[in-house]
């Protein structure tokens, strides 16, 4: 199964903070914005997105079609197709793509530990 880019997405409670913390880690702003309330900070392919009051639990995001610096892949498997395989292995869904629509969309599961899973397709 191909997942596409990953990154962790935090909750956080000051973005600019979060920010200036990760940044002595070496990390610097690769998206987003302070004014919108997120930003995705890359240190080499290590991308961490930092949300302030957009949601309550951290994330583990997978980008299908994308690579670690927002580049398309052409060889990509369409988040659709793995929803479906996932779905043939029993798993349980909190939020499903739309299975007859077409281009960006994304499902939500949980992992036993109940820790948040996101595929988040952004092209298409």
């Amino acid at each position: 199964m191909k997942l596409g880019a990953f990154s962790v997405s935090l909750a956080v409670k000051n973005l600019k903070a979060s920010k200036e913390f990760y940044e002595k880690l070496g990390f610097s702003p690769f998206a987003g914005s302070l004014e919108h309330h997120y930003l995705i900070m890359k240190n080499g392919d290590t991308l961490i997105g930092l949300f302030e009051g957009m949601f309550e639990e951290n994330i583990l995001t997978f980008n299908p079609g994308w690579d670690a610096d927002a580049n398309v892949i052409e060889d990509y498997q369409d988040v659709r197709e793995i929803q479906q395989n996932l779905k043939t292995q029993g798993l349980k869904f909190e939020r499903e793509a739309d299975e007859n629509g077409k281009g960006p969309d994304n499902f939500v599961i949980k992992d036993p530990d109940g820790n948040i899973i996101l595929v988040d397709q952004h092209i298409g």
